[in-house]
């Protein structure tokens, strides 16, 4: 969900220079949030406007809060992009009001056919039109300090067959306590820890993502069992569940009663995963788009490792993508369709693929951005493992009223997270509340 890329500047750059420097007859405005893929995407830019003269791409990035507060109020004001990078979370409210061009029959007229990872492109779909083209998709896994874990006496392959339950956490809790450490050098092991003079800490969660905890607990909860809802578009949410409770207070007890990771009121002062790039934290749980920021711009080695299996023995991942999206607004629905399919074609894919800076939608693309993590040292397997892996996936709870849904939810968990209640007590009443907006 890209929320981790707290960017507080914004960048408009003018992708290339036009050939024989004409004037483009028209320029779109292309906006998206994440830093990581800008150049990529200036890459395309450049190589569509030369093979479409008419056409100049402006590419603007901002930071994911900035970035919605900007496209919300620019459907308003007439000032929203041509062309934009979507979200799950934020399709189906456009959507709902009409803000958003349908692109199932420009598909049908381009006899557009490429084949994407499985359920991408469907996951942009309602009442049967077409709100996005695919541009890429991600898989949770853990990042961690490697310098940290050989000090521990651990290994890489320590980490590739960790556990998780929600009665005692495992062997991924016991592995998160061997690699926290009080300020005389106690792990979380030990009897003389001291949960109230942590010096180093063994994992890190944001916390965050109240409705859907992508990266933060998603992924422990959907090996109980538990569901969000009932489907795609569903009107009926399962946050009540006992096997969600549980899961979350485990999460909450991590710190609560254990001391094993930084409390809520840390990690929301400082940032999401902002103490493990400070060196402070051995581990953390995130999101692919990640790679290339935590392997090549931390001042430590970073290892990337899969996900512990849980209750029914596999390993789960939220399998989200995203999309690019026309405004209904936008006075150059020609070009900018032009532009959308460009960038979801092999052309534009396998640049992005080749930066590594994501999984793009294509598989065939997907496979390049291995390839070059590989060149750069970087073992990304886990991620397209997880993938491939038989039920080792669940999509993003793509529904109506989502933003309604997070505000109820995001005061539950902080609720919880906080310690002042219980799991089973404040999700039950959330749940509530929730289900009460589809009536």
């Amino acid at each position: 969900m890209k929320k981790t890329l707290m960017l507080t500047a914004a960048l408009s750059l003018l992708a290339g220079p036009l050939a024989s420097g004409a004037q483009a007859a028209t320029t779109l405005q292309y906006w998206l949030w994440d830093s990581n893929q800008q150049p990529a995407y200036q890459q395309c830019a450049a190589a569509f406007t030369k093979a479409n003269p008419d056409i100049s791409i402006k590419i603007s990035q901002k930071g994911w809060g900035d970035y919605w507060t900007a496209i919300t109020t620019g459907f308003v004001s007439g000032t929203a992009p041509d062309v934009f990078t979507d979200h799950l979370a934020y399709f189906p409210d456009f959507a709902s009001n009409n803000q958003l061009v349908d692109l199932a029959p420009l598909i049908a007229k381009d006899k557009i056919t490429t084949k994407y990872y499985p359920g991408l492109k469907e996951l942009w779909a309602k009442d049967g039109k077409q709100y996005g083209l695919p541009k890429d998709w991600d898989t949770v896994g853990i990042f961690y300090n490697t310098d940290m874990l050989a000090k521990a006496g651990l290994k890489p392959t320590d980490l590739a067959n960790l556990t998780w339950n929600p009665k005692d956490g495992g062997t991924w809790q016991s592995t998160i306590a061997k690699l926290t450490k009080d300020k005389s050098g106690n792990n979380g092991l030990s009897a003389k820890f001291d949960k109230k003079k942590v010096d180093q800490y063994g994992y890190e969660t944001s916390y965050g993502a109240g409705f859907n905890g992508q990266t933060e607990w998603s992924f422990y909860a959907a090996t109980t069992g538990w569901k969000y809802n009932n489907g795609l578009f569903g009107d009926k949410f399962y946050y009540d569940d006992p096997r969600l409770a549980q899961t979350i207070q485990w999460l909450a007890d991590l710190n609560l009663k254990y001391g094993l990771i930084p409390s809520f009121q840390d990690v929301s002062a400082s940032g999401g995963d902002a103490l493990f790039r400070a060196g402070k934290v051995a581990m953390v749980t995130s999101g692919s788009w990640l790679i290339n920021d935590y392997t090549a711009t931390l001042p430590f080695k970073v290892g990337i490792a899969p996900l512990p299996k849980g209750v029914n023995g596999k390993r789960m991942s939220m399998f989200n993508g995203l999309a690019d999206s026309i405004w209904v607004g936008s006075k150059n629905q020609d070009a900018a369709w032009k532009w959308v399919k460009y960038m979801a074609s092999p052309s534009c894919q396998n640049v992005i693929g080749k930066s590594g800076a994501v999984f793009p939608a294509i598989p065939a693309a997907a496979t390049m951005s291995i390839a070059a993590h590989k060149a750069k040292g970087v073992d990304a397997t886990p991620f397209i493992n997880q993938a491939k892996a038989p039920g080792g996936t669940f999509f993003f709870p793509i529904s109506d009223n989502t933003a309604k849904i997070n505000d109820i939810m995001s005061s539950a968990m902080q609720s919880v997270f906080l310690g002042k209640s219980k799991a089973a007590d404040s999700l039950k009443d959330a749940n509530a509340k929730v289900n009460a907006l589809f009536k």
